[in-house]
């Protein structure tokens, strides 16, 4: 063993060294929110006139109970059977990735179904939907603060521009409803600035997880994308690429167990190449 006094010199010399290497020229760097700025709205305000309540009788979903299944159950699904989704399954997957249980202050914070650094919640969501019972095919836009849809407009040829905006990947052109998360860069740098990418991509995971749970509760399948095209994305939505842009994708379709073959294709190259 070191001697104790070594021990601690060499211990003493680790963290100086880890405290010169942390430092940045930025040390001095103070947020919006230190500076006593405005704070940047908690949502996006709504994009038309054409929003609707969503329904909340979450409790009578057929939704499964044990978690320990349903972290099994979890993971990706690239094979959809096509069949109808409800609306209430739809509105399920919503809240659960960002829906609003609470509101601190007067608008200071939101408290969701997910974490999110510092409360900031700096995304916003939109669907592609195709395949949901009583909605009409087309773009829609998420309303959390009231649990709301907002239809955007009607998209020709929506399972094309679906595959389009996935970088060509025709699998996805069958689910029921894609979920494009747009980032809003100040909501977050309000608060870190220049390190707000940081909680950005933390937070990503927490609400793309938030979703495949979800799904997997509901018997239905969902599979992260982020090879996608993004200028297509912006333009789908209606966003101008800098102050709001789309950073994260992922399809939901309905699933069958006898897919799992089919599932298994889709891997095909890896034996194929021997990897």
């Amino acid at each position: 063993m070191l001697d104790p006094e070594v021990q601690k010199k060499l211990i003493a010399e680790g963290r100086e060294f880890l405290k010169s290497y942390s430092s940045t020229p930025y040390d001095d760097f103070e947020s919006d929110q230190q500076l006593k700025l405005p704070q940047p709205p908690l949502v996006k305000e709504p994009m038309t006139d054409r929003a609707f309540a969503l329904p909340r009788n979450f409790q009578d979903l057929d939704i499964k109970s044990d978690f320990i299944d349903i972290i099994t159950e979890r993971k990706s699904s690239r094979v959809y059977t096509q069949e109808t989704i409800s609306l209430l399954q739809l509105s399920f997957l919503l809240w659960a990735t960002q829906g609003i249980k609470d509101i601190r202050g007067k608008s200071y914070a939101t408290l969701r179904t997910v974490p999110s650094g510092g409360a900031r919640h700096a995304f916003e969501t939109y669907l592609l939907v195709q395949n949901v019972e009583g909605l009409q095919s087309g773009a829609y836009h998420y309303l959390p603060l009231n649990h709301a849809l907002e239809f955007l407009n009607p998209v020709d040829d929506l399972p094309s521009v679906i595959s389009d905006s996935l970088m060509g990947q025709s699998w996805a052109r069958k689910a029921n409803v894609v979920f494009y998360w747009s980032f809003v860069p100040y909501r977050a740098e309000w608060r870190y600035g220049i390190w707000a990418h940081r909680v950005v991509l933390i937070d990503a995971g927490h609400v793309g997880q938030n979703l495949y749970l979800a799904c997997a509760a509901l018997g239905l399948g969902t599979c992260a994308v982020a090879a996608f095209d993004m200028e297509l994305c912006d333009r789908v939505f209606g966003l101008d690429g800098k102050e709001e842009y789309t950073i994260y994708t992922f399809p939901v379709g309905t699933i069958s167990i006898n897919d799992k073959k089919q599932e298994k294709v889709f891997y095909q190259f890896v034996e194929d190449e021997g990897l």
